[in-house]
């Protein structure tokens, strides 16, 4: 792969990262936990790759069925990749001591959703070429980067919430999960030819107007907000 078109696969993941991170005005996390979340979301790639793999072996495979095109899209494609990142980010960061504030949990969150979505940026632009890294410059990466955000809104909730922890992890998967599955069914469904494009747009842009209001939420919320 050229350098400027391995920037390109590469660039918009970062970006969001980096932005995210700016946007945790008041307590900012150890960098070195960034990183680690970065990474941790590449190797969560190979676990979605497994269970996508494991769902298909039994005979759920993409169809022109809109229900079967459904569970495809909600269940071995959106549940798969949000649970593979759900699983290193409780593993792994959750229970760090630095994670001490609920906008942590959409910092770690996205993080480890951005190295998700960079290294499968990676692979499809090497395959795609040019085209292919403009068009998920613009949708499918900012589109993890919402799921992660939801995920990680609930995951910071659930952090000081003890009563309702289980609740609120369930949520935040759960919502990734919708979220995912609505953007990728939009984009898979063969009976409606323009809800491809108009309902993957919708849907990203609801993702987007969510992640803004649980980033201001948890922001204004911060107990180390003394504005």
């Amino acid at each position: 792969m050229e350098l400027s078109l391995l920037g390109l696969a590469v660039g918009p993941g970062l970006a969001i990262a980096i932005y995210v991170y700016w946007k945790d005005k008041f307590d900012k996390e150890p960098k070195r936990l960034m990183v680690l979340g970065f990474v941790l979301g590449m190797i969560s790639t190979l676990v979605a790759v497994i269970l996508e793999k494991t769902w298909t072996h039994f005979g759920f495979n993409l169809g022109n069925n809109v229900l079967m095109t459904a569970f495809y899209a909600f269940i071995v494609v959106g549940l798969s990749e949000e649970l593979s990142k759900y699983i290193f980010l409780k593993r792994y960061l959750y229970h760090h001591k630095a994670f001490d504030e609920p906008y942590d949990g959409i910092t770690y969150s996205v993080m480890v959703g951005m190295g998700f979505a960079t290294l499968e940026n990676v692979l499809y632009v090497a395959d795609g070429g040019f085209h292919t890294a403009i068009v998920r410059m613009f949708m499918a990466v900012p589109a993890h980067a919402s799921f992660a955000v939801i995920m990680g809104y609930y995951v910071g909730l659930a952090k000081f919430n003890p009563a309702k922890r289980r609740f609120y992890l369930f949520c935040g998967l759960c919502g990734a999960v919708l979220l995912h599955g609505a953007y990728d069914f939009s984009l898979m469904q063969q009976s409606i030819p323009y809800l491809k494009i108009i309902g993957a747009v919708v849907s990203l842009l609801i993702g987007i107007r969510l992640s803004q209001k649980a980033i201001s939420l948890h922001q204004q919320n911060s107990p180390f907000n003394t504005q």
